[in-house]
Order: C-alpha cells, then structure tokens, then sequence
C-alpha cells in the first residue's frame, strides 16, 4: 500500500470517528449514516466486504519518448503487457513525440490525477529538476527507464532502469574490429574511414554511445572519423544524412549508427547510390539495438553487426513497483545485461529473440 494510500485510510478513518461522535451528541444517528464499527473480531469464515472497482489498483502515468523506432515500440509494449489490470495496475500512458515539453506537461497532469508511481523515459538528459521537484513535493516516486537524466538532486527519481550506453559505445569498436576480421582486413592497419549517424542529440543514448564509441577507438590510430551528425533515431532521417555522407566521402568505410532504424535508412541510402555494404560488401555497418528487423537485416546480408540494448523495462519497473509497496528499498542504478550480435550467428539466434 502506498503512503499515500495509507494516509488517505486515516483520514477516513478519523472523519468517520468526528461524524459518529456528533451523531451521540444529538440522538441516535440517522440510518443513512455509516453503522459504528463493532469491536468484535469478524469470522475467519465471513466472506471479505467487497472493494470499490478499481479501489486496489495501482495507478501507473508512463510517460514515453515517441514511437521513433523499433526498439521504442518493443519498450511500449513491454509496459503496456507488464501493467494490466489483471495485473493490478491502472496504467496510463503518453506518447511524447519526441517533445522534450509533452513530457513535462504529461508529468504535470500525471500529478494533478494523483497517480502512484510516474515513470518516465527522457528524451533528453537535462531539464528535468523542477517538474521532478513537483513530483516529490506530491509524494510520487518516480522511476526513470532507458535514458538518464542530468540533476545534483538524486532524491528526484527513486531508481532508473536501463542500459550502460558507454558501454555499449566501448562494445562497438570491440564489434567493429571483430567485423573487419570476419572480411579479412586487419582492423589496425591502413585507414579506416567512419562516419557516425547519431541518435537525438542530448539524450543519454546518444551521449554515452557517441562519447564511448569515440575514447575507445582511440586504441586504433589508423580509424579516422569523417563526419557525424544526427538522424533523430529515425530511419528517414538516417537515410537523408546518409546520402550526405555519401555525396561528401567517396571513400566511406563504415557506418556507425547509433540505432538500427537509422541503419536500415543508411542501407537504403547506400544501395541507391550503387555501393555494397554487409559482411560481402564494402562498407561496414555497426548498429545499436539488435531488434529482429536488425537480425533480419544480417540474415538479408546488409548489417554487419548490432550492439544489444534491452527494450523490455516492464517486468523490471514492476519489480521496483513491487518491492516499494512491500516498503522495501531498491538499488538506484540498474545496468541490464545486453549483447553483441554478428551476421554470422544471426539465423541461428533470430528464433530466441523476443524484440
């Protein structure tokens, strides 16, 4: 149960009591007047008195980035599956578009509505301390999934869920290395040129695959990276820069894409120009996510290799959920465990995959 929950018992609990003292005061209460409770212990028999509709459930305000990509439309599903009725949940959801502002303005109405728990996916890291602050003031917890946020007050959020996204960005240059080796080029001799295809500029995802993917490759003099600019996580956006990038570096060895819907809009690109690209082909793709269209992708020949980020936050949310309605504490920070995948193995692992 939660305080607020608790506190609203209470309160119920003493009107009842101010009511019925001023019914003795009088005379006798009228019938419509709830009757004083008895102090006889019920029977262990007795059937339970039956709740209002709805009066047990939790109430869940997720508020969501958009449904930009594949790997966003297998997180919302994973929540709306998680948080069902039947699984005690009033759950409600908005869909952002990738406005930084809906999200605020969701968060607001999710506090006037009085909901329990508010979880939010970023879209950006920064701006968040003052409609948080309103959430705490409101005795919300909420809990951040996918994307951090940047705040000096840990006390806004009561835990986050989601990816190491530095890590994902160090597990890329390892992915790339291995995929040259599988087309027979050594990864630490002559040049290698790169472009970047970066996902919405400011969010954690793209801050933490951008910066690890840059302090990694490091190890590799020989890589050289020409360019980099946002496709928004979109596939129509990765594909407009990606003919950019085209037009500009005749000589593009790799495509870094820091989500695979913009890979799959780098794919297009690159075969409308007359190029080849995958394990046979001449330019390397690197992606993030390793949804089934990325798998897909592998098998066809076009995707060299997709760096795991796992979409499914529900159980895990749930399981927070949980543990602070039973008053427990929960960690603040839960990396989840993600892989890395390579065209080779792709048909064989397809078949296990749930996104």
């Amino acid at each position: 149960m939660t305080m607020k929950r608790i506190l609203a018992l209470l309160m119920a609990v003493m009107m009842l009591t101010a009511l019925t003292a001023c019914g003795n005061a009088t005379g006798p209460a009228p019938s419509s007047q709830a009757p004083v409770a008895s102090s006889q212990a019920p029977d262990a028999n007795d059937p339970a008195p039956a709740a209002p509709a709805g009066d047990d459930l939790i109430y869940v305000g997720f508020v969501q980035v958009g449904a930009e990509s594949d790997w966003r439309m297998a997180n919302t599903k994973s929540m709306q599956e998680t948080f069902t009725e039947a699984n005690g949940y009033k759950f409600e959801m908005v869909d952002a578009q990738q406005q930084t502002q809906k999200q605020i303005t969701a968060i607001r109405d999710f506090i006037q509505k009085d909901v329990d728990y508010i979880v939010l996916a970023p879209n950006t890291e920064a701006g968040w301390d003052t409609v948080l602050g309103e959430a705490k003031d409101a005795g919300i917890p909420v809990i951040i999934v996918d994307r951090m946020i940047q705040t000096n007050d840990d006390s806004l959020f009561t835990a986050w869920v989601g990816s190491n996204f530095l890590q994902e960005g160090y597990d890329a240059v390892e992915a790339l290395a291995t995929a040259l080796k599988n087309k027979g080029i050594d990864p630490t001799e002559g040049e290698i040129n790169i472009v970047t295809l970066q996902g919405t500029m400011g969010s954690s995802a793209q801050i933490g695959r951008t910066d690890g993917f840059a302090e990694k490759m490091k190890e590799y003099p020989n890589w050289k990276m020409l360019d980099k600019q946002s496709g928004d996580f979109t596939q129509e956006k990765g594909q407009e820069v990606m003919e950019a990038f085209l037009k500009s570096y005749p000589d593009i060895d790799v495509v870094i894409a820091e989500n695979d819907n913009m890979a799959f809009g780098a794919i297009n690109a690159i075969k409308a120009a007359g190029k080849t690209c995958g394990p046979n082909g001449d330019i390397t793709i690197v992606s993030f996510d390793a949804v089934k269209a990325a798998f897909e992708s592998m098998i066809a020949g076009d995707m060299d290799v997709s760096v795991e980020c796992n979409p499914l936050h529900g159980p895990r949310v749930e399981g927070i959920i949980k543990a602070l309605e039973a008053g427990q504490s929960v960690d603040k920070i839960a990396y989840v465990e993600e892989g890395t995948f390579y065209a080779k193995d792709a048909a064989e692992i397809m078949p296990t995959r749930a996104y």
